[in-house]
């Protein structure tokens, strides 16, 4: 049964997602961002659902400091709405993004979502190379001339799409329905938030960020 961490200082909220989770999933709880992140430190989730406003650590320097250590997919659970607050967290690598008050089959269906992603992927047993760039997806590791770099599972999966389709050119859209699925609600922008992160990444380990094109008013692509 795969195990889900929810995190949020309201224990009424943590309560509330154990319910809509507790009949497919093992669930575990967690009063702060301190707390999580030692959690998480000690121990495997396949999947994180994560409150922004908390007292002691936010969580925005919670999804950061988890980053430091894990991959793990992460759902951002806030009361703000707008698009700004949904940029910064999915710039700072969450892979999506719930605003409360939300549907309890609405929580599912994005968790669904995160999981199958992870599963079909880990599924895949080749390596694609190209350019000095080996990914392995069954392991899920990329790396740049022998050397690793750490990417979120939304990153991974946006740089082994363009790879796999070199030579042309990847829609915004076409990347949320290759990456996200058909059930995402998301903004079209969420695709520039990960795609900036992950030529940061790539510039860090050697990579021109000319690597990843944009192709301006239609998406991205690789040379």
């Amino acid at each position: 049964m795969k195990r889900i961490l929810i995190v949020d200082d309201e224990i009424e909220m943590r309560k509330l997602v154990g319910i809509y989770l507790n009949e497919n999933f093992a669930t575990e709880e967690a009063g702060d961002g301190e707390e999580a992140f030692q959690k998480v430190r000690h121990s495997e989730f396949d999947l994180i659902i994560l409150d922004v406003m908390m007292p002691i650590m936010d969580g925005w320097e919670t999804l950061k400091k988890i980053r430091e250590v894990s991959n793990v997919p992460i759902i951002m659970l806030t009361a703000k709405g707008t698009v700004q607050d949904k940029v910064t967290g999915l710039s700072s690598g969450a892979d999506d993004y719930l605003v409360k008050p939300f549907d309890g089959a609405e929580l599912i269906v994005r968790v669904q979502a995160l999981l199958r992603r992870a599963n079909l992927n880990n599924k895949e047993d080749d390596i694609l190379k190209y350019k000095g760039i080996g990914i392995d997806k069954a392991a899920r590791v990329v790396k740049y001339q022998d050397q690793p770099i750490n990417l979120t599972q939304t990153e991974f999966d946006i740089l082994e799409s363009l790879i796999h389709n070199k030579g042309k050119v990847l829609t915004r859209e076409q990347l949320v329905e290759i990456v996200w699925g058909l059930e995402f609600q998301g903004e079209d922008r969420t695709v520039d938030s990960h795609i900036k992160n992950l030529r940061e990444k790539l510039k860090s380990a050697g990579i021109d960020k000319s690597f990843i094109k944009t192709v301006w008013g239609i998406g991205y692509k690789v040379e």
